[in-house]
């Protein structure tokens, strides 16, 4: 039977980790047959990974969903798994919710999801639907309980009223560095800090966001 260590191992070759995990037997929001669902996200020098890949390099649209696509989708099927994505709806997966299932993720004080080791910065590539029971670790603790929030302060347009979007695009038109630094509310959350995320890969997705 495959472990969570050696399904990790698997993961880390791609830079990616496994953020999350939950068991599930008869869930309708998965594949029939689903015993744990992982969860799987950028870890450290995951840019420089990517940016290498054949997707990146052959200057087609949505290099990162494809890498994607390619790199969980053939781990599931050396798993005997299912890869499910965020992407490529609608319909789409209820990776938000999926997520607060796993015990290491939780809405944060703005309503983002904030990891417990990525904090905001969190975001997720694929997961990997198991036929098995995978032995998964005891939950975390929410950094945010013992967090003073800086996130809520950091920007007008995120706040603990709410995301104002119109005033996000109209800032970012302006020539806020959260265009080349990714945003400025998740770089303030310190449960993320130890997490090497670089300017470059934030600055990808929010030109995909910014269009």
């Amino acid at each position: 039977m495959d472990s969570l260590t050696g399904i990790a191992q698997q993961a880390a070759a791609h830079h990616l980790g496994i953020l999350g995990g939950f068991h599930a037997a008869d869930d309708p929001t998965l594949p029939k047959g689903t015993q744990t669902l992982l969860m799987l996200g950028p870890d450290n020098g995951f840019w420089a990974h990517f940016t290498a890949s054949v997707e990146w390099q052959d200057g087609a649209p949505n290099p990162m969903d494809r890498w994607s696509r390619r790199v969980i989708g053939g781990m599931a099927c050396d798993l005997g798994a299912k890869a499910l994505f965020p992407f490529g709806g609608p319909p789409y997966h209820p990776f938000y919710t999926w997520a607060l299932r796993t015990g290491r993720v939780w809405e944060s004080p703005i309503k983002l999801l904030v990891h417990d080791s990525q904090g905001l910065m969190v975001s997720f590539r694929g997961a990997l639907a198991l036929k098995a029971h995978i032995d998964l670790p005891a939950p975390s603790t929410r950094p945010c309980d013992t967090c003073p929030a800086p996130c809520a302060t950091t920007c007008p347009a995120l706040s603990t009223a709410g995301y104002d979007l119109p005033a996000c695009h109209a800032m970012l038109d302006a020539g806020k560095d959260c265009m080349s630094l990714g945003c400025a509310s998740r770089r303030a959350c310190p449960a993320g800090a130890a997490y090497a995320r670089l300017p470059e890969h934030s600055a990808y997705h929010m030109r995909q966001f910014h269009r």
